[in-house]
């Protein structure tokens, strides 16, 4: 990808440092409001790809509660609220038949209690394991073998494929392995924030609208207590968002304006203020970033123009 400056930091008045990146804002009719760095190449998605995965599920069937869906679509901290709601996914089935490795709660707090507490890395505490769960139970609903579904040719990750193609218009750049052992289909920054806008514009009764509802309704399951993910999601209502690891962020709001952002250098300070300026654009005030931290460039530029 061809990235160029999104946000500076500022120490007394001078730049230390200038995080790269791309981004792409969409209207709610596809087009495009904003674009820095390159939209249009591929890239992976990470766990910005978990709704799209979360829609493909439901669209094979699943039904789950608004917070089941959640979870499937998290990449959650590890807070005892996220471990029920994933059991609640397993519905019986042992978190030893997750394929996501064992670990600690990503949440620093959480993890640092677990660890006082004598306990060892589990399934069930991965970051990743709702999505794991849900994905057992969508292979046991259409009578797929449980065995090897992290598979690229398993028929969940081919049904799972076909709706990512579909939901980003694009076809797959790259199959990968994510960090949870999960198949990482390519794509580019305007393919997500495309799918992004299809889902949270997912008529009522629709598959993909189960997944939006349940994002939009337990935001702290996505996320956790002390994510910004869940704290953008808080501040702007109807909005669905996702981060991911290596700093991509997707977001969409209810009209269907939506926003795709990576940071070239994978770090996570400098998704929060490139977020609220796109929101900025879409015409909604998000949560600030941190006061050493400002956009520039292009994107700083369009944010302070007129209109």
């Amino acid at each position: 990808m061809s990235h160029e400056p999104l946000v500076e930091l500022i120490r007394d008045g001078m730049v230390e440092g200038v995080h790269h990146g791309s981004a792409v804002v969409l209207a709610p009719d596809g087009s495009t409001l904003f674009a820095a760095g390159d939209a249009d190449t591929a890239m992976y998605p990470r766990s910005t790809a978990k709704p799209l995965q979360a829609a493909a599920m439901a669209r094979l069937g699943l039904r789950l509660s608004p917070a089941g869906f959640a979870i499937a679509a998290a990449s959650h901290s590890g807070e005892p609220m996220h471990l029920e709601a994933a059991l609640e996914v397993l519905d019986g089935r042992s978190p030893d038949a997750l394929g996501n490795p064992a670990d600690f709660p990503f949440d620093p707090v959480e993890r640092d209690r677990w660890i006082a507490a004598g306990r060892t890395p589990t399934r069930l505490a991965h970051n990743c394991s709702g999505k794991h769960a849900a994905m057992l139970a969508t292979c046991e609903l259409n009578g797929w073998s449980t065995e090897g579904y992290l598979d690229p040719a398993h028929p969940l990750q081919r049904a799972i494929a076909a709706t990512v193609e579909d939901l980003t218009g694009r076809g797959i750049a790259r199959v990968a392995v994510d960090g949870c052992g999960a198949p990482l289909f390519a794509t580019t920054l305007r393919g997500l924030a495309t799918a992004v806008s299809k889902i949270a514009t997912a008529a009522p009764g629709t598959p993909d609208h189960l997944v939006a509802a349940g994002i939009r309704k337990h935001p702290e399951l996505v996320g956790g207590h002390r994510r910004d993910v869940t704290a953008v999601m808080r501040a702007v209502p109807g909005l669905i968002a996702k981060d991911g690891f290596e700093a991509v962020q997707v977001a969409a709001l209810p009209d269907g304006c939506a926003i795709a952002v990576k940071i070239a250098d994978g770090g996570d300070r400098a998704r929060l203020p490139v977020l609220a300026a796109a929101l900025e654009l879409c015409g909604v005030a998000g949560p600030p970033g941190p006061e050493n931290l400002r956009v520039t460039g292009k994107l700083a530029a369009s944010v302070g123009s007129p209109g």
